[in-house]
């Protein structure tokens, strides 16, 4: 909970320090300097619409601090992957499926990406979930990977379910709706 305040106290400070201007971005500098400070159990994403989420891994998974009731879904994937590609309209369709038990959450893997590129990515394959381009996104990406015994070569897409902190199941590659919508079913007791 310190760490959580300690956070939130920069974070105005920086607002204020920076002064009136006409951009609505936050310097990346104050952004990494304030994620440092956080326990390196949680990771604070920003989506492509500039809403923050904060991820912390737990001894048997990850949970969603905005809404630790939910379920997620940690999609890992690439713009120019094609098996993501085809992954996103079923993931999509699973958000809207479950929108009151479920988050899906799209963790690109390319680092310096723009979010214009990655709406654009949205756009084209009906990718309508949150889609998260943060300096964090290569750690978190790593503590699944490790919690997972993943090694540091793993193929993409890379999709892990949690529910209350806990792993349900994960998949490498593409994978049929009807295989993660059978996992989500059997966690939520429906």
């Amino acid at each position: 909970m310190f760490k959580k305040t300690v956070f939130a106290i920069i974070f105005i400070v920086a607002i204020f320090s920076q002064g009136c201007s006409d951009e609505n971005e936050i310097d990346s500098d104050v952004i990494e300097e304030a994620n440092s400070m956080i326990s390196s159990n949680e990771f604070v994403l920003t989506s492509t619409d500039n809403k923050q989420y904060v991820i912390t891994k737990t001894q048997t998974g990850f949970i969603l601090d905005n809404d630790k009731s939910k379920m997620i879904v940690l999609d890992i994937f690439a713009t120019w992957c094609p098996p993501c590609r085809a992954t996103a309209p079923s993931l999509s369709a699973l958000q809207k499926k479950y929108k009151d038990d479920l988050v899906v959450i799209g963790i690109t893997i390319e680092d310096g990406i723009s979010n214009k590129k990655l709406e654009e990515f949205k756009t084209m394959n009906s990718a309508n979930y949150v889609i998260v381009n943060s300096s964090t996104n290569r750690p978190l990406v790593n503590e699944i990977a490790a919690m997972l015994k993943l090694g540091n070569n793993f193929p993409i897409p890379l999709m892990a379910i949690y529910k209350d902190g806990q792993l349900v199941n994960h998949y490498l590659g593409a994978v049929e709706e009807e295989f993660i919508d059978s996992d989500i079913k059997m966690a939520l007791k429906k």
